[in-house]
C-alpha cells in the first residue's frame, strides 16, 4: 500500500501547486488507520444494498411501491422473479462483506461462498415470517393512532413502519453474523425516517413507533410485544464496560429490556441494562436508569412555568 501511495505521488498533474496537493493527500493513505480502503477486496456497494433492500421491502408489501401492477394471478411469478434476483445480488454483496471481514480478522478457514449463500438464503426464508410480523405492526399502528385512516395509509406513509420493516430485514442478516450490510441498511432507514434502530436490537411483534423522529434503539435493546413508543425516545447505554487496558468491551448487554405492553411517551430516556416491567407506562421526558416492576407508571415532575403578560 505504501509503494502504491508513493507511485501515485510521483505522477504529475499539470500545475505545480496541484502536484503538492496530490502528494500531501496521498501521504495520508499509507498509515492504514481505517478511513481508506485501497488494494483490498471490493466492499459492499451502498446503492446495490439499498436496491436489494427495496426489492425485499416490495416482497413484504407487494404493490405499494407502484412499480408493477400485481394481482393474485401474477403474484407467484413476481415473487419468484424478485427472490431469484435478490438471492444472486445479495449473495454477492454478502460475499464482499465476508471477504473483507475474513481479511481484516486474518481468518484461516472461511468458506465465503458457502457462508454468503447460506446467509442470503436464510434471509429469504425469513421473509414470510417478517410479513406476518409486519401485519401485526401495521395493525398496532392503526389501533394506536386515532389519526390513521387506513392500513394502506400506514404502509405508504408512516416512518415508523418503514424503519421497522428495514430493521426486521437487517436484523436477520445481523443474527447471521453478516458484517457491514445490516448497518448500511439501518443507517439508510435512519436517514429516511429520523429513526435510529441498531440491527442487533431484538423487537417483538405489534410494535408501534408514533411520529418517530429522534427515536434511538441501541444494539442490545430487547423490546417485547405490543410496545408503543413516541418521538424522541432513547433506549441507550448508561456506560460502557471497559477491560483492564481501558478499552471498551463489546458485545455485552448494555441497553434496556422493555417487556410486553409498555408505553413510552415522547422525550423519555431509558439507559443501561435495566428492565421496564410488563404493562408499565413511562411518561414524557422521564430519565430512567433503574429497573421498574410490572405495572409501574413513572412521570416527570411538571416544570414550574413563569408567565409574563405583555403590558
Amino acid at each position: 500500500m505504501k509503494e502504491c501511495a508513493e507511485k501515485i505521488c510521483t505522477m504529475k498533474f499539470g500545475a505545480p501547486s496541484l502536484d503538492s496537493v496530490v502528494s500531501e493527500i496521498c501521504s495520508t493513505y499509507s498509515d492504514e488507520k481505517g478511513i481508506n480502503h485501497v488494494e483490498g477486496f471490493n466492499l459492499p456497494g451502498e446503492e446495490e444494498v439499498i436496491d436489494i433492500l427495496n426489492e425485499l421491502v416490495e416482497i413484504v408489501f407487494p404493490g405499494y411501491a407502484g412499480r408493477k401492477t400485481l394481482s393474485l394471478r401474477n403474484i407467484h411469478y413476481f415473487v419468484g422473479e424478485t427472490v431469484t434476483k435478490a438471492y444472486s445480488q445479495l449473495s454477492d454483496q454478502i460475499a464482499r462483506a465476508m471477504r473483507y471481514n475474513c481479511t481484516k480478522n486474518d481468518c484461516k478457514d472461511c468458506d465465503v461462498p458457502k457462508l454468503s449463500s447460506e446467509a442470503a438464503m436464510g434471509l429469504l426464508k425469513s421473509l414470510a415470517g417478517i410479513r406476518e410480523t409486519m401485519k401485526l405492526d401495521v395493525q398496532a399502528a392503526f389501533e394506536g393512532d386515532p389519526a390513521a385512516k387506513s392500513l394502506d395509509e400506514i404502509v405508504l406513509s408512516y416512518p415508523g413502519i418503514k424503519a421497522i420493516t428495514t430493521h426486521r430485514i437487517a436484523h436477520e442478516l445481523f443474527s447471521r453474523n453478516v458484517p457491514l450490510i445490516p448497518r448500511m441498511m439501518g443507517e439508510y432507514a435512519h436517514r429516511r425516517t429520523g429513526i435510529d434502530i441498531h440491527p442487533g436490537a431484538k423487537i417483538g411483534g405489534s410494535f408501534f413507533i408514533d411520529h418517530g423522529t429522534g427515536v434511538v434503539v441501541g444494539e442490545t435493546a430487547v423490546i417485547g410485544r405490543n410496545v408503543k413508543i413516541y418521538q424522541g425516545v432513547t433506549l441507550g447505554a448508561l456506560s460502557f464496560p471497559r477491560d483492564a487496558s481501558g478499552n471498551i468491551i463489546k458485545g455485552k448487554k448494555r441497553h434496556p429490556t422493555i417487556e410486553d405492553d409498555v408505553t413510552i411517551y415522547s422525550g423519555a430516556t431509558i439507559l443501561g441494562d435495566i428492565v421496564v416491567g410488563k404493562g408499565s407506562v413511562i411518561g414524557g421526558n422521564v430519565w430512567l436508569t433503574e429497573t421498574v416492576p410490572p405495572g409501574t407508571k413513572i412521570t416527570a415532575t411538571i416544570p414550574e412555568l413563569k408567565i409574563k403578560r405583555k403590558s
